[in-house]
C-alpha cells in the first residue's frame, strides 16, 4: 500500500484559504499514484477554539465533503486528517475517510481532550474506536493526543488493525515524546503507524512536523522534515504478518493478570 503523506502549515481560524490550499495539495500528491493520502489534524479552522463554534463545518460540510468529492475524482482512499465539525449544537475533532468511489467509510471523533488546553470547554469527546477497511486492508484510526493511551492502539490492534493512522498537531517541546510514542505504539502492537504532524507557528506554539512512518519491527522508514512536504511511502504488509508470527508477543499475552 502505498500511503501519502501531507505536511503542511494550517491558516489559524481561516476555514476557506485551508479548504482551497488542501484541494491543492491533494491534487498534487495524486500525481504520485498513492492508495492513500492523509491530512494533519483540525486543518480547516487549526486550533481557532474562540470561535470554533462559528467556524466549524456543520456535519463535514463544507471540508470534508469537498474531500470527498476529491476521493472519488481523483479515485484515491482519503483520511481527511480531522476537522472542527459541528453535530447536534456539539463541536467534535473529527476525522472522516473516504475510499476511491468518495463513500464516507469511517467516522472517527477523537476520544482523549487535551488537558493542558482544556479542549472538554471547546470540543465534545469521541465515544468509539475507530476500525475500516481500505483497499481490504483492515485499519485504525486515532488522532494526536490519543497516542500516549497505549489502550486504544492495542484494542485497535486486537480488532484486527495491520495500519494505525494518527493526524496531530504535536509541537515543540514535545518532539522526543513524539518520536518514542509513535515507535512504541508500532513494536508493541507489531502494526505500522503512519502520524502526520503539521508544520508552522501559532501564537506561542511551534509545530515541528516530523511526520512519520513506522514499521511492526519500530524501524522508522519515513520522517518529515521541519517544511511543508507531501511524500509517498510504500507499506509492504506482508511484514506485519512476518514480524508477529517471528515475535509473538500478541499471542503470548496473558489478559487475566490485566483485568
Amino acid at each position: 500500500m502505498k500511503v501519502a503523506v501531507i505536511q503542511m502549515d494550517i491558516f489559524l481560524g481561516n476555514t476557506e484559504q485551508n479548504l482551497n490550499k488542501v484541494e491543492k495539495l491533494i491534487r498534487k500528491a495524486a500525481q504520485e499514484n498513492p492508495d492513500v493520502i492523509i491530512l494533519p489534524e483540525m486543518w480547516n479552522t487549526s486550533y481557532a477554539l474562540d470561535k470554533v463554534k462559528e467556524i466549524a463545518d456543520q456535519d463535514g460540510k463544507p471540508s470534508v465533503q469537498r474531500v470527498g468529492e476529491l476521493a472519488k475524482e481523483l479515485k484515491v482512499n482519503i483520511i481527511a486528517g480531522s476537522v472542527a465539525d459541528k453535530r447536534e449544537g456539539k463541536v467534535y475533532n473529527t476525522s472522516y475517510v473516504f475510499n476511491r468511489q468518495g463513500e464516507t467509510v469511517a467516522r472517527y471523533s477523537k476520544v482523549h481532550l487535551f488537558g493542558l488546553m482544556r479542549e472538554w470547554d471547546y470540543l465534545e469527546r469521541g465515544r468509539e474506536r475507530c476500525l475500516f477497511e481500505l483497499d481490504d486492508v483492515t485499519c485504525g484510526l486515532i488522532i494526536c493526543y490519543d497516542l500516549r493511551f497505549p489502550e486504544l492502539t492495542r484494542r485497535l490492534t486486537l480488532d484486527g488493525a495491520k495500519i494505525i493512522f494518527v493526524p496531530a498537531q504535536w509541537p515543540y517541546p514535545r518532539l522526543h515524546p513524539w518520536m518514542i510514542l509513535n515507535q512504541a505504539r508500532a513494536i508493541e502492537n507489531q502494526v505500522y503507524i503512519v502520524s502526520v504532524n503539521r508544520v508552522g507557528e501559532e501564537g506561542k506554539a511551534e509545530f515541528f512536523g516530523h511526520s512519520l512512518v513506522v514499521d511492526p519491527l519500530g524501524e522508522i522508514i519515513y520522517q518529515g522534515s521541519e517544511q511543508e512536504e507531501i511524500k509517498v511511502v510504500d507499506l509492504d504488509l506482508a511484514k506485519v504478518d512476518s514480524v508477529r508470527r517471528k515475535m509473538t508477543c500478541l499471542a503470548d499475552r496473558y489478559e487475566e493478570v490485566y483485568r
